[in-house]
């Protein structure tokens, strides 16, 4: 069998078209950077978090969550440096009105100040911060001013201690958060990859210093694990390592998927030393350093290793990696494609369709039945409009990894029929057997 070119285009008509991802206020022409997940995006986006949070928190004695509120003192971002240095250069055209950022322009066209839409002349770039600002109060002066977080890491420095005091942690330990960030991105494209408002999965893991780097190759390999853990193509992701760092980091990886668009950063792994504690030490006057009650009450400020994905991203990723457009067609037939998504069971939006044969005769009520018996271990679809054909592709195109087929034979002997998403291999089951048949091809699922 072949397939076709996947295009970000295809990703996004059926996202919209199954009710994966919609444009957000749609009905009055959009809001750029912005969108809403529908009815199969949100379970997929929910399972694709809680993946990554059982890999954290469950697969780890040493790593507990957290869930920071959004807005936070204006002296936070002071510290962490969003306030002075969070800032993109840009340039506008005094001709077509559009605007660029400086740094990704061909710098002979920025040069020349010449824009590469319409050939006029380009101001001279300018600062332009990515924090949303906003107030809180009544009154709105410089002493009501607070920003909507542009990351979640800040909130876990500054709750640092207090978990250390709640949960007698110990170094080596580290904090999970899911959350929204938002940052006011100039340029938002490739669909739901440069939003405005997104939401990150990140893990700040405080270590000793001079244990860093051990700690620092631990969670590369681990993050590498996860994504082939959930059967992602390992020949399309690399890694990527920054040769010029950030002012805080003492080493830099990043986890790059070649998406439809090319390979673009989906994960970030980062050595951020003592910067971030260092600084609250400082701006906040509270003490940051860790008393290691173990070896004779020794205190030091620990380093961060940091891993950081993009929920968002991964949800994309997941899609673009899933996506196939299927000749299924038998030999010397014409071409006959079905588009599927070849999600692994524990990520899919759908664990189980049942689709009764037809609709009368009792094959209906009694595929209800199934369904109710169904409903408490996996997440279920029922779907008895059209032809057989036609209800297992719809299930094809969100991904559902099982088809569960109610027919005559059912009434008379009990058996059922379980349909594979992706081999589209039918075999007869039991239907007292379901249930446990279905946790045994979830455990064994190996994507072809």
């Amino acid at each position: 069998m072949d397939s076709r070119e996947i295009t970000m285009e295809k990703i996004v008509s059926l996202c919209k078209r199954r009710g994966f991802v919609f444009q957000s206020s749609e009905i009055y022409g959009g809001q750029a950077g912005a969108w809403d997940y529908g009815p199969v995006g949100i379970e997929l986006k929910k399972n694709i978090q809680n993946a990554w949070w059982k890999e954290m928190t469950q697969l780890h004695d040493n790593i507990v969550g957290l869930d920071a509120a959004i807005l936070m003192h204006p002296r936070v971002w002071e510290a962490s440096g969003h306030v002075a240095n969070f800032s993109d250069p840009l340039v506008d055209c005094k001709q077509c009105k559009m605007r660029f950022r400086a740094d990704t322009m061909d710098q002979a066209a920025l040069a020349a100040k010449k824009c590469p839409n319409c050939g006029g002349e380009l101001t001279e770039p300018r600062a332009f911060n990515l924090m949303f600002k906003t107030h809180i109060g009544p009154a709105e002066d410089s002493a009501s001013v607070v920003y909507l977080r542009p990351e979640t890491a800040q909130g876990i420095y500054v709750n640092y201690k207090n978990i250390i005091q709640s949960n007698r942690m110990k170094v080596p330990f580290g904090i999970a958060q899911v959350g929204k960030a938002f940052r006011n991105e100039i340029v938002t494209k490739n669909f739901i990859f440069r939003t405005c408002e997104f939401e990150q999965m990140e893990m700040q893991f405080f270590v000793k210093p001079g244990e860093d780097d051990k700690w620092f190759e631990y969670w590369r390999e681990q993050r590498w694990s996860f994504y082939k853990k959930y059967g992602i193509h390992m020949e399309k992701l690399r890694w990527y390592h920054h040769e010029k760092l950030a002012h805080y980091a003492k080493d830099a990886y990043d986890i790059e998927y070649e998406f439809p668009m090319g390979f673009q950063e989906l994960e970030g792994v980062h050595n951020r030393t003592n910067f971030d504690l260092t600084r609250h030490t400082e701006f906040s006057g509270k003490d940051m350093q860790y008393i290691d009650q173990d070896n004779g009450n020794e205190k030091y400020i620990p380093y961060i290793i940091e891993t950081s994905a993009g929920l968002t991203r991964n949800l994309l990723m997941f899609l673009c990696d899933a996506y196939e457009e299927q000749n299924v067609a038998a030999a010397g037939a014409p071409e006959d494609y079905r588009t599927v998504l070849h999600f692994h069971p524990k990520i899919a939006p759908v664990t189980v369709a049942i689709l009764p044969l037809m609709k009368k005769d009792g094959l209906a009520e009694l595929a209800q039945e199934i369904r109710a018996e169904l409903q408490e271990e996996f997440v279920t679809d029922y779907d008895q409009s059209g032809t057989i054909g036609k209800r297992y592709r719809r299930q094809d195109e969100i991904g559902t990894p099982f088809c569960i087929t109610v027919d005559h034979d059912t009434k008379e002997d009990g058996t059922v029929t379980i349909r594979f998403r992706d081999s589209m291999e039918q075999i007869r089951v039991p239907r007292s057997e379901l249930v446990s048949r279905l946790h045994q091809e979830i455990k064994n699922y190996k994507r072809g």
